[in-house]
């Protein structure tokens, strides 16, 4: 019998909170029946100065993947990076992969993926899920050429981070894959909707809008509040709940939302969502909207499809690459008050004639994350080829 290829991810996972420990949870479930698979986790991800959030730490009661790792990287601590690196090389891996997601942990993943590059020559991967971050300034894309330096290949997770890759690296195979869809939310038990409205103070003629997720200024809820008040202005029935901790200052959305007079048409929940709370949220809504001014692909997004939702979404970054236009979801040609107000409106006059559930079953059953494991298989065969 041959033995199972052996792969090591460098990225985050439980006990941290947030999308990136959610992949990595995932990525580790599907790749562990194909292959002996180890993931080096952080032992300080980020120091509490530079963490905009209440706590790195994910909370929850409900645990949703018991994925096992070994916490062992300190993200600001060369002397650290030196000690994992000569593990690394004790592994003796298949393929050694790192989880890219911003140019903060630049030169902890420059420093142990050239010290470990001579021994494993092609077999170095980072998964790219953004090149560079979204509000990112020249001192940010500078780091993230040293961070990606040393890579031998890509895995990326939209069109839109394969562009910005090809202007960011001189070499480097590229691979493409997208976010798994995370229907692991669900609590397995009859949601009563009607019940659920009337818990939010809404009545069963509410049209109900979620903006799901961090609060941050490239996501364009301050957009989403001007187009809720063209929307209200002729049909009242609209409600817009947004759930999520707050990395601006809420204050200036508050502001937005009296200047604009529809303080009783939006109700704000500012904190992170433990796991078992992020169903009712969902269910609850009509639809998912991201109304993002910048993007390269959303967990969101991908959390609404576990649930069946659709969602209305900017044309920017890669979103629109993830969406149906007027199946799954509806496209919007930009972040403009008018446009998602439009969008808005073309959803519900849709939503009588438009099976948008059936739509979303089709395009989860062919999300392409579900064949990372041959994929993998194939990036290993390349580096065996290659070196």
């Amino acid at each position: 019998m041959t033995s199972r290829k052996k792969i090591i991810i460098i990225g985050p996972t439980s006990p941290y909170r947030g999308g990136n420990s959610l992949f990595i949870s995932h990525l580790y479930d599907i790749l562990k029946d194909k292959f002996q698979v180890k993931i080096y986790n952080y032992k300080l991800l980020y120091p509490s100065l530079f963490f905009p959030g209440t706590t790195q730490y994910d909370k929850s009661e409900k645990i949703i993947k018991k994925t096992p790792s070994i916490r062992i990287i300190n993200s600001i601590s060369p002397f650290n990076w030196i000690s994992v690196a000569i593990k690394l090389k004790k592994e003796n891996a298949d393929l050694v992969v790192f989880d890219w997601w911003h140019p903060f942990f630049s030169l902890c993943h420059f420093t142990i993926s050239f010290l470990i590059r001579k021994y494993y020559q092609k077999k170095i991967i980072f998964i790219t899920e953004n090149v560079v971050s979204h509000e990112s300034n020249l001192v940010d894309r500078l780091l993230t050429k040293i961070g990606l330096k040393n890579a031998s290949a890509f895995l990326v997770l939209s069109d839109k981070v394969a562009k910005e890759l090809n202007g960011v690296i001189s070499n480097g195979k590229i691979y493409k894959s997208e976010l798994p869809v995370y229907d692991c939310y669900k609590n397995n038990r009859t949601v009563d909707i009607e019940s659920l409205k009337s818990e939010f103070h809404y009545s069963s003629e509410n049209k109900v809008l979620l903006f799901f997720g961090y609060v941050r200024k490239y996501k364009g809820l301050d957009v989403l509040l001007e187009a809720m008040s063209d929307l209200i202005s002729s049909d009242n029935s609209f409600r817009l709940l947004v759930v999520g901790e707050f990395y601006d200052d809420e204050n200036n959305y508050q502001a937005i939302i009296n200047k604009l007079g529809i303080k009783n048409y939006v109700q704000i929940i500012n904190r992170f969502v433990p796991n078992e709370e992020v169903e009712k949220y969902f269910m609850l809504a009509d639809c998912v909207v991201l109304p993002y001014k910048d993007a390269t692909q959303s967990g969101v997004l991908n959390i609404a499809y576990g649930f069946q939702k659709p969602a209305i979404v900017t044309n920017v970054g890669g979103l629109a690459e993830f969406i149906d236009n007027e199946k799954t979801g509806i496209i919007v040609n930009d972040c403009s008050k008018e446009k998602i107000a439009n969008g808005v409106n073309h959803f519900y006059e849709l939503s009588g004639k438009v099976n948008f559930v059936n739509n979303i079953k089709n395009r989860v059953s062919a999300n392409s994350f579900t064949k990372l494991p041959q994929l993998f298989d194939k990036i290993i065969e390349g580096s065996n080829y290659d070196s």
